[in-house]
């Protein structure tokens, strides 16, 4: 597999759900254009729920079969509407999480001016090789581009066969964002997808030396349900299933130190919200053992610590992630609340710093206003 660009997005979202989480950036990066008229998707969307979409579906059966913890509904191409093989995952609590197109004769995609405008302004993310004994017409197949784009909190692929004159599609998946590795062609899971012909002969054949991605299965998608849950990404939080989510990836584990310095991250998170601020403290400090150098993890240890009552290192943590990272404004509001009774002159420096940090910003509207009010009273002493 040869890579060109970076396949991923970050690969982990910093803001939690402490009161004194990170914000998401002042200056969010502008979207890649996505628009399509090749509508694969119709009325189907990520996160309806199980029984949603099978009452969008009457009449047509589909192949269930397990995916890790969740389910997977699986059309052949006699059967499904986009004449590909369609295949709709549903994580453990009904919810669908990513879908996947397959088209093993390729498909044209001539009459799609619109897709094909869009491909011709993404940069592709992954470059490869593969052949496709099924294809009609194999010259010029050996190079397959994966492209990337998507919406804030959706990631679509499309998995090009052939040169940007004569495309065809191979393959096009959506996911929710945390579930997007599990859509890769780094995972073994996926390739086998392509790499299935059924009864028919020959097959996809894809250069992946040195490039899988080994991490478990069922830790990834446990983090993934974690997140999804935690950070609302269809819509509404839900503490106790980010928790349950996240224990069940602990148990399976991780081999990165990278994912299993983040996984102890969230499980403080989620132990906080429950809380357990003893174990909140305990899986925090654990992460920064992996990986210290976290400005996040160490403001959130911070709002641990304060909680707790430990005055002294609550104050320490927001003084180190301040001078981690300088422009951390959710740090710096919380500097401000730990010291206002102590040095209310500094504490109004930290909350007009945050407030010129965060201006404009709608996500910190309310915290903006608390610390208005703050600076207000401190002034008026």
């Amino acid at each position: 597999m040869h890579r060109r660009h970076s396949l991923l997005p970050a690969l982990f979202t910093v803001c939690v759900l402490l009161t004194g989480c990170e914000t998401p950036p002042p200056q969010r990066a502008p979207l890649p254009p996505s628009e399509s008229d090749l509508d694969l998707l119709r009325s189907t969307k990520l996160c309806d729920t199980r029984k949603v979409f099978l009452e969008q579906h009457p009449g047509v059966v589909p192949h269930t079969q397990a995916w890790g913890s969740g389910q997977e509904l699986r059309f052949l191409a006699e059967q499904s509407v986009s004449k590909g093989e369609e295949s709709y995952f549903f994580d453990e609590d009904g919810t669908l999480v990513g879908t996947l197109f397959v088209f093993r004769s390729g498909l044209d995609l001539a009459p799609y001016k619109t897709l094909r405008y869009t491909l011709s302004q993404l940069k592709p993310s992954l470059e490869f090789y593969l052949t496709v004994a099924q294809l009609a017409d194999r010259q010029n197949m050996a190079s397959s581009t994966m492209y990337d784009t998507g919406d804030e909190k959706t990631t679509t692929r499309y998995l090009v066969l052939g040169d940007r004159k004569a495309p065809r599609l191979l393959a096009a998946s959506f996911s929710i964002d945390p579930y997007v590795k599990l859509f890769s062609p780094y995972r073994k899971e996926f390739l086998d997808r392509l790499r299935d012909t059924g009864q028919q002969t020959g097959g996809q054949h894809l250069d992946t030396q040195g490039a899988e991605d080994k991490e478990p299965f069922a830790s990834l998608q446990q983090f993934a349900r974690g997140q999804t849950a935690q950070l609302a990404y269809c819509g509404t939080k839900n503490q106790t299933i980010a928790l349950d989510a996240y224990q069940k990836a602990s148990a399976s584990g991780f081999t990165s130190q990278l994912w299993q310095a983040e996984l102890h991250h969230r499980l403080g998170v989620s132990w906080e919200s429950a809380g357990d601020l003893e174990k909140a403290k305990r899986e925090l400090l654990a992460s920064l053992a992996q990986r210290p150098n976290s400005p996040e993890v160490v403001n959130n240890l911070g709002y641990v610590y304060g909680k707790l009552g430990e005055k002294q290192n609550a104050l320490a943590s927001f003084e180190k992630a301040i001078l981690m990272r300088p422009n951390y404004a959710i740090a710096r509001f919380n500097l401000a609340e730990a010291i206002a009774d102590a040095n209310p002159k500094r504490a109004i420096t930290e909350y007009e710093t945050y407030l010129a940090l965060t201006e404009g910003i709608p996500e910190e509207a309310d915290r903006s206003a608390l610390a208005q009010s703050r600076v207000k009273a401190l002034k008026h002493q």
